[in-house]
């Protein structure tokens, strides 16, 4: 990377100095340095056993965040030959097996907060950016020239680009939802979490053993997405319980 992207992207911002020219604090950082490990990690951790496809996390999670601080997220000719849309969440649906073993599978994707994020480091103007207090990968998009290096750089897939504003955009984690003190505690996780009609989406601090997130990853298995990235994603992915199917009588 060349030396003056290195520079702007490890460069420290300051929070709430005050500005005084006597204070010899040091600033508040709130940008992560790449590949920096943190001692706190917000994440998603997402049940295939029982996803239904309802699509009510990419409903739920459109309707939030057109209307709050990461919208509005445009639809252009929605219903048209060829509409474009901007979600931070989408559900694709997979058949497998052969019939009469024929197995459909529900898969949840939106950005996977990853620990080492690929999308960062690539962005000219530093819009890309990862907490250091949670760990969830953000957009300043004041700063997005909607240029798509980020896009390019995410194996998941997970960058939009909204075509009204021309920026990037992707999953906050809820970010305005999950720190809002005006909401009761119990609503402030993501709007796809408390929308999930199967309890199919856990929402937590992957580094606490002690979270919901950490102890359905330790009891059921729960495994990263294509680790062979590199990226260490932070959502996981619990998965699914293989059943016998009952073998038809044969007819008398």
């Amino acid at each position: 990377m060349i030396q003056w992207l290195r520079d702007l992207l490890q460069s420290p911002l300051a929070e709430g100095t005050g500005g005084a020219a006597h204070d010899t604090s040091p600033p508040v950082r709130v940008r992560a340095r790449q590949g920096e490990t943190l001692a706190k990690q917000l994440a998603l951790v997402i049940d295939l056993n029982v996803c239904v496809g309802c699509q009510a996390c990419v409903t739920s999670c459109k309707q939030w965040n057109t209307s709050g601080s990461a919208g509005p997220l445009a639809d252009l000719n929605a219903y048209g030959a060829n509409p474009t849309g901007t979600f931070f969440n989408r559900v694709q649906t997979y058949e497998a097996g052969e019939f009469p073993g024929t197995d459909t599978i529900h898969f949840p994707k939106s950005c996977l907060h990853c620990e080492d994020a690929p999308c960062v480091p690539v962005c000219p103007t530093g819009a890309s950016y990862k907490r250091v207090e949670d760990g969830i990968v953000l957009v300043d998009y004041d700063k997005c020239i909607g240029c798509k290096y980020c896009a390019w750089a995410c194996p998941y897939g997970a960058r939009e680009l909204d075509e009204e504003r021309q920026v990037m955009t992707k999953c906050t984690l809820c970010v305005d939802r999950v720190y809002d003190p005006l909401l009761p505690e119990a609503d402030r996780q993501p709007a796809c979490v408390q929308a999930c009609p199967t309890n199919a989406r856990l929402f937590g601090d992957i580094k606490d053993p002690d979270s919901v997130v950490s102890k359905a990853i330790a009891e059921r298995g729960g495994y990263q997405l294509m680790p062979e990235w590199d990226t260490q994603p932070a959502n996981h992915y619990l998965p699914r319980r293989i059943t016998a199917q009952a073998t038809p009588a044969a007819p008398e």
